[in-house]
């Protein structure tokens, strides 16, 4: 955990226009800043950034958030990566018992420079191996993606290294995968005359390579060992140089080598990233949903792509929202992206592409494959088999559509899916029961809680004034305002940036960024907001004071009320002569 304390010194210190600007160039615009959004193509500006509020809301796409979440959205960056770029831009030190591991990770300039300096040796020997160039070439590579990519060359050989580091004996060589550290105490090369593949991190910078061989060999891929500066499970190959490509095209498209990621961007596809000899993991498709709302996965059509595939399916439940989709293409047996992009060109690609089968008819079929649904057993294997996969889907719109295509497959209703996989649905999808009648309740105007909401977030210091006891804490706006107080009253969120902050990927996340877009929006003043306030409170008051007479006269009716009970209803009632309806704070009549 990074410190509460610690991220609103942050925010505190940033300035959200510097930070936007020196990516995005802003336009002055009244009291706000201007700009087409950096998240979706529009000619007209609808991006916004708030000098004030110190949070930036497009209102075309609806991208929204504080500093850290553009570096977040923008750059790809992972939380703590954002938190430490930012404060590093304002001169302070992320705390040393923060994810220690991470941190020595950032503070080692050796490696790194180390990993530079061997991709700039690997550039310059594939220059003098006409060899290694005619191979490039006859996979259709020009030598502009060659140099876009940083493509290289590792002679043949156990000791090239040595050539270019004096330190050669050095264990910084070994640390960070170059040189491997034989039994028999001699170093020598890990790559040897092998086409060198450069993984960068998000900034850019070198962390690892990959080499394939030019002719037959084993293994046709080898990749850095895991490091220092890298993490196999957390790192995507060509992410870096498709990142605006992503961002345009809205979609991502996840292969399996680094050739097949440079020969689409030969061809004009340029939003290819490769895992790096390993599984999809969590973290990869959490790191493309920051770019993106839709991931492809492009896998061979046989038994092995399919195997990974359902893989990647499984690893995606987790992450899913509702605004986002996970698919899967998978191509003829005897092509990968590299040779059927080079068969049938960059148009058949991404039409494929884009018709590619979305995550729920995959996960439905490979189900459905697994019995017989002619038979009970196969039905009831479909429902066992499903259970533990549906209560992974974290999207719950997704969740509950798989529900029901479930349920008609194996003739049950919604609801019984739902108990026998523990899924508690939706009121109105279950099935009817006998209900006992119920007293009428009394009509609550949620538009109240909506607009005390929207003045907490605009003001966070009016947040002691709420009485909760007055707001309706089954609704969403209700359990919202009572986190919002919450939070402002241990000193946790005491700007519009830090509530970001402080609720980011909590339940209340959205629909306080839609309340944000309306203040943006109306542009109201401190002191307009704070009049809103007060007579918001007055009305919800009233609106206590209504429901507590209309429940204190149930009880006198039905005999039950006591004597104290009979004076509170009096009581009110005397209020409600003088002022109905309306009730000040205080209880006076307005």
């Amino acid at each position: 955990m990074i410190p509460e304390s610690f991220k609103q010194d942050l925010l505190n210190r940033v300035d959200i226009v510097d930070v936007i600007n020196s990516r995005v160039p802003l336009k002055k615009s009244g009291a706000n800043w201007v700009a087409c959004c950096p998240f979706h193509s529009e000619k007209t500006p609808s991006f916004t950034v708030s000098p004030t509020k110190q949070f930036y809301h497009c209102f075309g796409c609806g991208a929204h958030g504080n500093a850290i979440g553009f570096l977040m959205e923008y750059a790809g960056l992972g939380y703590v990566d954002a938190v430490r770029e930012l404060a590093e831009s304002v001169g302070m030190k992320l705390p040393a018992y923060e994810r220690p591991a991470r941190a020595n990770k950032a503070e080692s300039p050796d490696l790194a420079a180390y990993m530079e300096r061997a991709a700039r040796y690997y550039r310059e020997q594939l220059k003098q191996a006409p060899r290694a160039i005619e191979y490039l070439k006859g996979r259709g590579l020009t030598g502009q993606i060659a140099a876009r990519y940083g493509i290289g060359y590792a002679p043949a050989g156990w000791q090239n290294l040595a050539s270019v580091f004096d330190d050669y004996e050095s264990r910084a060589l070994v640390e960070c995968g170059l040189v491997v550290a034989g039994d028999n105490g001699k170093r020598y090369d890990r790559f040897r005359d092998r086409i060198m593949f450069p993984i960068l991190d998000q900034r850019g910078a070198v962390i690892g390579f990959g080499g394939r061989v030019i002719d037959q060999g084993e293994p046709k891929y080898m990749n850095s060992p895991e490091t220092p500066l890298f993490e196999k499970g957390r790192e995507l190959y060509g992410l870096t140089q498709a990142r605006l490509a992503i961002r345009k095209n809205g979609r991502v498209v996840v292969v399996e080598g680094y050739m097949d990621v440079v020969a689409l961007a030969q061809h004009g596809v340029e939003n290819a990233v490769a895992t790096l000899g390993t599984a999809t993991t969590p973290t990869h498709v959490q790191k493309l949903f920051r770019l993106t709302d839709e991931i492809v996965f492009c896998f061979d059509g046989d038994a092995a792509g399919r195997r990974a595939a359902w893989h990647a399916l499984e690893v995606s439940l987790e992450t899913l929202s509702d605004r986002k989709a996970v698919k899967f293409l998978f191509l003829p047996p005897e092509h990968d992206p590299d040779t059927y992009v080079r068969t049938y060109g960059a148009e058949a690609f991404l039409k494929a592409a884009a018709q590619a089968q979305p995550l729920s008819v995959f996960l439905l079929a490979q189900l459905k494959a697994q019995g017989d649904l002619r038979t009970l057993e196969g039905r009831s294997r479909l429902i066992a088999e499903a259970k533990p996969l549906l209560k992974r889907v974290a999207a719950p719109a997704l969740q509950l559509q798989l529900i029901k295509a479930l349920a008609a497959e194996v003739g049950m209703t919604p609801g019984e899916v739902g108990r026998l996989t523990d899924i508690r649905l939706p009121s109105s999808t279950a099935a009817p029961r006998a209900m006992s009648p119920q007293p009428p309740r009394v009509a609550v105007d949620l538009r109240l809680e909506r607009e005390l909401l929207r003045c907490i977030e605009a003001c966070p210091e009016l947040a002691p004034q709420v009485v909760i006891e007055w707001i309706d804490l089954q609704s969403a706006e209700g359990r919202a305002i009572a986190a919002l107080v919450d939070a402002v009253s241990q000193g946790k969120a005491e700007s519009p940036a830090a509530l970001i902050e402080y609720f980011r990927d909590t339940e209340h996340a959205a629909l306080l960024a839609a309340v944000r877009s309306e203040n943006l929006r109306l542009a109201s003043s401190t002191e307009d907001i704070h009049v809103v306030f007060q007579h918001t409170l007055a009305k919800l008051r009233a609106r206590r004071q209504r429901a507590r007479a209309l429940e204190l006269s149930a009880r006198i009716e039905a005999g039950v009320a006591s004597e104290e009970e009979k004076r509170e209803f009096v009581e009110l009632s005397r209020i409600r002569e003088g002022a109905p309806g309306l009730v000040s704070p205080a209880g006076d009549p307005i």
